[in-house]
């Protein structure tokens, strides 16, 4: 009779755990919004694999960071729940992210253009996650106060890019940028790199692209290359198709840097320290293809929204956006990773690859800061246009 009762309140016990674990306490629902049809993610450009792009859908990297984090949420008696809204407007973005908001949501991902972005943090009282645009102007004069970056800035990338080079005492650049608008800001990301570290632009030209025989000369290396003395040849091109022909082809055998031979990125699939092994080959088993630096970004979306989780498991949202705020991040980098006060920006160690293999890590060994060395990419608190307070 004894052994009857003593399996009885076992199995009492037993059933009260699964009904814990079957019915989490809190759920903390989360939205993705992205863009419907999304250029960036057509075949042939996934198929060219331009280092710095996107190499598949953001919602990939969010769900693998929230499915191997399942034993921490079920600890602490919580959930992540991710909606996936594909947005087809800047108009069509901001009802998407007001739907969340009346839905529960109580945090927006995005994977949109500046614009979008804007007006989709604009529209809600929710904390926003940047995954995907890099323009410096969501982090300066275009900031909000509930606006996160997981993607670093240009200026974070140009920044390292102008580290490692005068790290090297390749001090003297040509710098090649393309025609498109999106080139010429992130030109002035370059330049404004180039001055923070000291290095000399012996020129600076133009290139483009063109089926028009009357302008094939400013595709062409050897003409665009010659005339100058420099170190190392620093292009821009946000397309990608000009630069990844360029190194190789310069008049004098120097380094091509930007946006082909040495690249600034997040993350690389052959990044071999600090657990990323590991994390890649989850995202491979999970998604077959490798992992880039956009997958990243979106992994630590994941990662952020099961940090907040369990950090403020009984909410509400308010206490999310403060754990959220305050709350490190480890993104298999080396360090912990926290967000900007100033900026909204995560702090991040930056990694340089020539696409085969991680060359070195920025920031480089030796520098110094005031504070944190690591915000020593992208602006810093004294060069901030953003007026706002977190």
């Amino acid at each position: 009779m004894r052994l009857l009762r003593f399996v009885s309140a076992a199995l009492t016990v037993l059933a009260a755990l699964q009904s814990v674990h079957a019915a989490p306490a809190v759920t903390l629902k989360a939205t993705l919004l992205r863009p419907g049809d999304d250029s960036r993610l057509e075949r042939t450009r996934l198929e060219r694999a331009y280092l710095g792009h996107p190499g598949g859908a953001a919602g990939d990297g969010i769900q693998v960071a929230i499915d191997e984090s399942q034993f921490e949420l079920e600890a602490a008696g919580v959930a992540v729940e991710l909606a996936n809204q594909p947005v087809a407007s800047l108009e069509a973005a901001r009802a998407a992210a007001v739907a969340a908001e009346k839905a529960g949501a109580a945090v927006l991902l995005t994977d949109l253009s500046a614009a979008w972005t804007l007006a989709v943090t604009d529209a809600v009282k929710l904390p926003v996650l940047n995954l995907g645009e890099a323009a410096d102007s969501l982090r300066q004069q275009d900031c909000r106060a509930r606006l996160y970056h997981l993607i670093p800035s240009e200026r974070m990338r140009s920044d390292a890019l102008a580290q490692t080079l005068i790290g090297r005492k390749w001090t003297k650049l040509l710098l090649l940028v393309g025609p498109s608008p999106q080139d010429q800001l992130r030109a002035a990301a370059a330049q404004a790199s180039i001055k923070r570290y000291g290095l000399q632009v012996v020129a600076s030209k133009p290139f483009k692209l063109s089926a028009d025989p009357r302008e094939r000369d400013l595709a062409n290396p050897l003409l665009l290359t010659a005339g100058s003395a420099y170190d190392a040849v620093w292009v821009v091109d946000s397309d990608g198709e000009f630069a990844r022909s360029l190194p190789y082809r310069t008049v004098l055998p120097r380094p091509v840097v930007g946006d082909a031979g040495l690249v600034a990125l997040a993350w690389h699939a052959q990044f071999e320290r600090f657990g990323a092994p590991q994390v890649v080959r989850r995202f491979a088993k999970a998604h077959q293809r490798p992992m880039t630096a956009h997958d990243w970004a979106a992994w630590m979306g994941g990662k952020a929204l099961v940090t907040v989780a369990t950090a403020a498991p009984k909410g509400p949202a308010a206490a999310w956006a403060l754990a959220l705020a305050k709350t490190p991040l480890d993104g298999s980098k080396g360090t912990n990773l926290s967000f900007r006060p100033w900026d909204g920006q995560l702090r991040q160690t930056l990694l340089l690859t020539d696409g085969q293999g991680v060359i070195s890590q920025a920031p480089i060994e030796g520098l110094l800061h005031r504070t944190n060395v690591l915000d020593t990419l992208g602006a810093d608190e004294p060069e901030k246009l953003c007026k706002v307070a977190r």
